[in-house]
């Protein structure tokens, strides 16, 4: 089985070539909906979330305030790294998880869809890795877009962020999503006959 890597820069669009992948019959394992299970409720992870930053980012209904806890981590580098040692082990363990059932069932080719992926050296495990980049200022207005933010705030989180020239610099495949939806789908549509032909999927 054949695991490439999915990953680019914030609000670049990486989940839509994810789901355009998709619609081609192409497995995709997403790690930010890993992220979401191992914090669901009763779980072990949102346990220790909660040990580490308190009651307080949990919402009225007992599930984790996702944009609470994103504000006591943005921009504190420890907070950020004892939020990842949390987190980062248990969706690898879910990842794991999943691929052993794609394998189980004979897939031969799966897109790992990660926002980290370059950051924390995982796509060097991996058999390739697919970058979705956009130009700054479509990446900006996308973001302001999105989030609701203005142009200063949706600046100060792409500058948060790795450059996309680093992640760039490693990529096996580019996508440059700065175009409409008609020039992402036919980018994607030679990506997936690419990568099926590299995993020998007819």
């Amino acid at each position: 089985m054949v695991v490439i890597g999915l990953t680019g820069g914030i609000a670049c669009g990486k989940s839509a070539v994810a789901a355009l992948l998709a619609e081609r019959g192409v497995a995709v394992v997403d790690a930010d909906h890993g992220a979401r299970e191992v914090v669901a409720p009763g779980s072990d992870g949102l346990a220790a979330v909660v040990e580490a930053f308190g009651e307080g980012v949990l919402s009225p209904d007992g599930t984790l305030d996702r944009k609470r806890l994103g504000e006591r981590v943005f921009g504190d580098e420890a907070a950020r790294r004892r939020l990842n040692g949390i987190l980062h082990p248990r969706i690898a363990q879910w990842s794991a998880e999943r691929f052993m059932e794609l394998a189980a069932q004979g897939a031969a080719l799966v897109i790992y869809e990660a926002a980290l992926l370059v950051e924390n050296g995982a796509h060097e495990a991996l058999g390739g890795l697919v970058v979705v980049t956009a130009r700054p200022e479509v990446q900006r207005a996308r973001l302001m877009a999105r989030d609701g933010i203005d142009a200063a705030a949706a600046q100060a989180r792409i500058d948060a962020q790795w450059p996309l020239e680093k992640k760039v610099a490693v990529a096996t495949e580019v996508i440059d999503n700065s175009g409409d939806r008609e020039a992402l789908q036919a980018q994607v549509e030679a990506l997936a006959a690419r990568l099926c032909s590299r995993a020998g999927v007819i």
